[in-house]
């Protein structure tokens, strides 16, 4: 380490060793690294390079790591809040050895072929039922259980493709399996990215330990959904339900990292039994889904008809093998406690084998004899619902330690055993290992469990992904039943003596392969980039008039304030935009009242603020199309002090580095096209309303001036014209000039260029309805006069403008069934 101490300054390996000593007095012998011992390296080796990073100060480490997490975007969301919390990441990884990790994951494979036998029976023969394997109450009794999947055997032959599983380490160091994730995994993707903090942190680590890598397992999983496709070239797509689910950033990050495409129910259309993505270029055939929506919601025709998230006609689709979905539908009902009671005596008489990794003892109790030893042993169990599912005790779905009750939830638990003894298990009470996090500034020992996760490949074996992430709880209570989802999450590192071959799923750096087509745009992403564009380009126009209205826009001419008639006109622009009530007065009390109402108002005003959260929305739901800077900037706090005219010019200044990142940083692709087209419509539209309002045939030059500052072109029109503001030379440049960014012409050039770039849905070479508009509007401004330039001119640009943005809506963006059969449309 005198390397170490030389480049840092700090002696890493005397501070690695105190903080073992200390931690090892404090910690009981169940600790993953008290186990290990003092002088394990692997331990020795990941202290070291954490001191290496922040000497003494533990703190600042798990400060860092966290911020490492956010700086790559990682967040989830708590059911029921509107906002992100970002991911709690502990500095620390688990490290568990390679020998110990291929006994676990031989475990895991025996367990997911396992699982896969049980749902190969329950919709098909059914034969563990009549054996008396399985009670037919497990099956007919679970809301999982789905009966259009009857006699269905998916294409490949394989209900699961990729399972999770969430593991305990016990206090005499075993593994056992606390609970099955079949419906739809979640969790892989912070696996990744805490891959990725921890890598950013520890630098080191990987050459020490010779560290298992992720990136095999993601291709295993890639692959082995290729496979079961049909076609040769499959288009496979990660099927979500949408922004406001808990890991929709963790769902984002995957379908980047594995190339698939992040779509919704809404993006998807079934036609012929096959499954179509809507795109701008028609329909697009998807071979295979991984679906993280509930099962029940996925098509509403098969299962619950009032889901609004389903594809409609999916079920048959998957039922003629025309798409792969993984996984299936119905494969959740295993995810029951009350199956783990029957596990270990189904895999005796399916392999003829003991479950390489436990279940904690569970009781299933609609066993009379079961029902009766949970219920006199209730201090020494913990109750849960038998199908996950809420019970009358249970009316929130989680478990509850029998011991904590209250004599009137016993009593009531008593009484529903006697009503309805099937719908609760008794499991054991397990007490956890635990590993080292940083509290206070120093180490302490948490318990933890942990998620793996296993994938189907092309081979049809399972390939475990080599770590996974550990929960970690925040008290050292170590009982499973009270540590819940746990607090802090850590990498799990597989370590070993052998060198690790550095596979990644990313691009290698001396690749000749070279590709320039950005691939599949869906009409969603469209849609969304479009408005994007347009609530950012309507944010700054009404910050414009209120920043005018707050005393920034003075009189060239005069250096006096505005005229009361312009403040007027001002006033009535934001008023017909629906951002706040006309005023009393136009005196400067409540002009200012009214303008801060109009930034910041919440009660139903269109207010700057309104705008803004549509903005943050459509960012939300675009993680995998915008850069974090863009994420950034949307995503950041509405700003609420200092004065309306400062705040005014702080989002002003967010604005324009949103307009700077779209136009340097974004690709000239599709989907660029689609969000500058929505920023020109709207910049046409709001130059279109100031013009009708303050360029008038009567106009004043307060008006023309206030003019100017609206449209950006105070110095552009100073520099050609040195004797003041006339009304004929600010029409013309605002309205009619093609090399004034800010004017309409140079709007209406741009739009009709990308539309024309954009995609066709016939050969013939005609215009389409949006390209006709266009070229309509672009004939309107070429042919225009400034000295005639009158109403009647800018009320049929406003016009052409709305007839415009409808049929760019009505061709690209698809919403409903109506495109579905239209003509020319495209399928491949």
């Amino acid at each position: 380490m005198a390397s170490a101490v030389a480049d840092t300054g700090y002696d890493t390996a005397a501070i690695a060793r105190r903080w073992l000593t200390d931690y090892r007095a404090a910690t009981p012998a169940t600790d993953m690294l008290y186990a290990a011992g003092l002088d394990d390296p692997a331990w020795n080796a990941a202290l070291e390079e954490l001191a290496e990073r922040a000497g003494e100060d533990l703190a600042s480490a798990r400060e860092r790591a966290q911020r490492h997490a956010e700086d790559i975007g990682t967040g989830f969301r708590i059911p029921g809040e509107g906002e992100e919390r970002p991911w709690p990441l502990s500095p620390i990884p688990l490290l568990i050895e390679k020998a110990e990790w291929q006994g676990i994951a031989e475990g895991v494979a025996q367990r997911a072929d396992l699982l896969e036998a049980i749902l190969a029976d329950s919709y098909g023969p059914q034969n563990l039922v009549r054996g008396g394997s399985l009670p037919a109450t497990l099956l007919t009794g679970s809301p999982y259980f789905l009966r259009p999947m009857m006699g269905l055997e998916p294409p490949g032959g394989c209900h699961l493709h990729f399972v999770a599983f969430d593991l305990c380490r016990g206090p005499s160091g075993e593994w056992r399996v606390l609970a099955d994730h079949l419906r739809a995994p979640a969790g892989a993707g912070y696996a990744l990215e805490n891959r990725l903090a921890i890598a950013r942190m520890l630098g080191g680590l990987q050459g020490r330990l010779n560290i298992e890598r992720h990136a095999p397992f993601f291709a295993a999983f890639r692959e082995g959904i290729a496979a079961r496709c049909r076609r040769s070239d499959p288009r496979i797509g990660l099927l979500t339900p949408g922004r406001l689910t808990p890991s929709y950033a963790e769902q984002a990050h995957l379908a980047r990292y594995l190339g698939f495409l992040l779509v919704e129910g809404g993006d998807l259309a079934v036609l012929d039994d096959r499954v179509y993505l809507r795109t701008i270029a028609g329909l697009k055939r998807v071979d295979a889904l991984w679906r993280r929506v509930d099962p029940r919601m996925i098509d509403p025709l098969a299962f619950d008809s009032h889901s609004a998230i389903g594809v409609p006609g999916l079920i048959d689709a998957m039922a003629q093998g025309e798409v792969v979905i993984a996984n299936s539908p119905g494969a959740g009902m295993l995810e029951a406690p009350a199956f783990a009671a029957f596990l270990p005596r189904v895999c005796a008489r399916l392999t003829g084998e003991s479950l390489k990794l436990a279940n904690i003892a569970t009781w299933w109790c609609g066993q009379p004899r079961e029902c009766a030893e949970v219920a006199g042993d209730l201090d020494n169990m913990v109750i849960a619902p038998a199908f996950g599912v809420a019970t009358n005790v249970l009316p929130g779905g989680g478990a509850m330690l029998g011991s904590a009750m209250s004599p009137e939830t016993r009593a009531a638990l008593r009484a529903d055993f006697e009503r309805r003894p099937q719908d609760y298990v008794g499991q054991e009470v397990v007490r956890l290992s635990t590993m080292p996090v940083v509290s206070d500034g120093r180490l302490e020992a948490r318990p933890f469990t942990l998620r793996v996760f296993a994938a189907r490949g092309a081979d049809g074996g399972w390939h475990v992904m080599p770590g996974g992430f550990a929960q970690i709880g925040d008290k050292p209570d170590a009982r499973a039943a009270v540590m819940g989802e746990g607090n802090w999450s850590a990498d799990v590192v597989i370590h070993g003596g052998e060198p690790v071959a550095p596979v990644t799923l990313l691009q290698r750096s001396d690749t000749t392969q070279l590709r320039r087509n950005p691939g599949t745009l869906p009409s969603r992403v469209a849609d969304n980039l479009f408005w994007l564009g347009r609530y950012l380009e309507r944010g700054e126009a009404r910050l414009g008039v209120i920043r005018a209205l707050l005393g920034h826009s003075i009189s060239a001419d005069s250096g006096a304030a505005l005229a009361a008639d312009t403040v007027g006109r001002l006033v009535g622009l934001v008023v017909e935009a629906g951002a706040g009530p006309q005023p009393d007065s136009l005196g400067r009390a409540h002009l200012t009242r009214f303008a801060e109402a109009a930034m910041d108002a919440t009660d139903g005003w269109y207010s700057v603020r309104a705008i803004n959260r549509q903005a943050r929305a459509i960012g939300a739901v675009s993680r995998d199309r915008l850069s974090a800077d863009m994420i950034r900037l949307l995503d950041a706090p509405y700003p609420t002090r200092g004065s309306a005219l400062d705040r005014a010019g702080s989002l002003q200044r967010r604005y324009s580095a949103l307009a700077g990142l779209s136009s340097e940083h974004m690709g000239r692709t599709d989907a660029w096209r689609f969000h500058d087209l929505g920023r020109r419509v709207e910049r046409a539209v709001a130059t279109v309303a100031a013009l009708r309002v303050l360029g008038h045939v009567e106009a004043t030059s307060d008006d023309l001036s206030a003019l100017l500052d609206l449209a950006d072109s105070q110095i552009s029109y100073r520099q050609r014209y040195l004797t003041g503001i006339a009304r004929v030379p600010v029409i013309d440049l605002i309205a009619l000039d093609p090399g004034n960014p800010r004017g309409i012409a140079f709007q209406v050039e741009a739009i009709s260029a990308h539309l024309e770039a954009l995609p066709r849905l016939s050969d013939d070479g005609l215009a389409e309805p949006q390209q006709a508009i266009a070229r309509e509007l672009a004939a309107l401004v070429a042919t225009a006069h400034a000295a005639s330039f009158d109403l009647d001119q800018l009320y049929a640009i406003g016009n052409k403008l709305a007839a415009l943005s409808e049929a760019v809506a009505r061709r690209y963006f698809l919403h409903g069934s109506e495109p579905l059969r239209a003509a020319g449309l495209v399928v491949g």
